[in-house]
């Protein structure tokens, strides 16, 4: 159950109601965690700006969208990782690629350079070492690029601490499991 409620559209007004009118437009749906975040103006306004500021970067919406899948798999975000394997669907990933990116692979070799970069920055916290940067360098990402990608790792800590804390009700298919590789039985020779 959640611990913060999500906000009714057809109950506000003023610009929380515009903010989630604007979202409905562009979605065609309100999700449960733009609803949730409608508890307060500011933090709404926070999330939209930010994202959308995003988007209009230079990082693709494919890329964003596998870096929100391998942080929100770093971070156990059963919300984000359902939200974010829709999304990448309709941006066209298969369904093995999204499984794939939420574990830091990928088969162009640059993508997986930026999705092995935001694991280690979630797993350990921004403190990453001098060859781990020079490793996304070296992939042929400009400064440009990797600030647009240390923000869309940030972003993605957010609304996955936020719906870890406010418990959100997941309103997308849930994300499909990762399998884990058997171990093999002991010998009982």
């Amino acid at each position: 159950m959640p611990r913060l409620k999500a906000v009714q559209p057809e109950t506000t007004n003023g610009k929380v109601k515009e903010m989630l009118d604007a979202v409905n437009s562009k979605l065609g749906m309100i999700p449960n965690l733009i609803r949730t975040f409608a508890n307060s103006p500011a933090v709404l306004q926070a999330y939209l700006d930010f994202s959308g500021a995003l988007a209009g970067g230079v990082l693709t919406p494919t890329l964003r969208e596998q870096i929100a899948l391998v942080v929100s798999q770093t971070n156990q975000c059963e919300y984000c990782l359902s939200a974010h394997s829709a999304i990448g669907k309709m941006l066209g990933l298969s369904q093995e690629e999204i499984l794939d990116n939420r574990q830091a692979t990928s088969s162009n070799p640059k993508t997986e350079a930026a999705l092995q970069f935001s694991k280690r920055v979630a797993e350990k916290r921004g403190f990453i070492s001098d060859d781990e940067f020079k490793q996304l360098q070296s992939a042929g990402y400009s400064d440009e690029e990797i600030a647009e990608i240390i923000a869309n790792i940030s972003l993605n800590l957010f609304t996955n601490y936020f719906n870890h804390i406010a418990e959100t009700d997941i309103d997308f298919p849930l994300a499909a499991a990762i399998k884990t590789p058997k171990k093999a039985a002991a010998c009982s020779c």
